[in-house]
């Protein structure tokens, strides 16, 4: 699955809101690069087969990638802190 969307809010450095309604948390490893888009940023959302993350958000100027999960979606303890450790 893909959609291309754009940020709606993300006053929450780990939560984006989307312009079609959803809300996604991202991954806290992958915050940094969220930090750097824009509410202009394109992205297209993508169901991923990933140990952490259910979905991820591409931008499409510069294809950084986060992961991201449903809000409410809880991340696998064992495995984030397994990934985050790892850097």
């Amino acid at each position: 699955m893909e959609v291309q969307m754009k940020i709606l809010e993300h006053s929450e450095s780990h939560i984006v809101k989307m312009q079609d309604g959803s809300a996604w948390t991202v991954f806290p490893g992958d915050i940094d690069q969220r930090l750097a888009w824009l509410p202009t940023t394109e992205l297209r959302l993508f169901e991923i087969n990933d140990e952490i993350a259910t979905h991820a958000l591409i931008n499409t100027d510069d294809g950084t990638r986060i992961r991201v999960r449903q809000i409410g979606d809880r991340w696998p303890d064992a495995t984030a802190k397994k990934i985050l450790k790892r850097g």
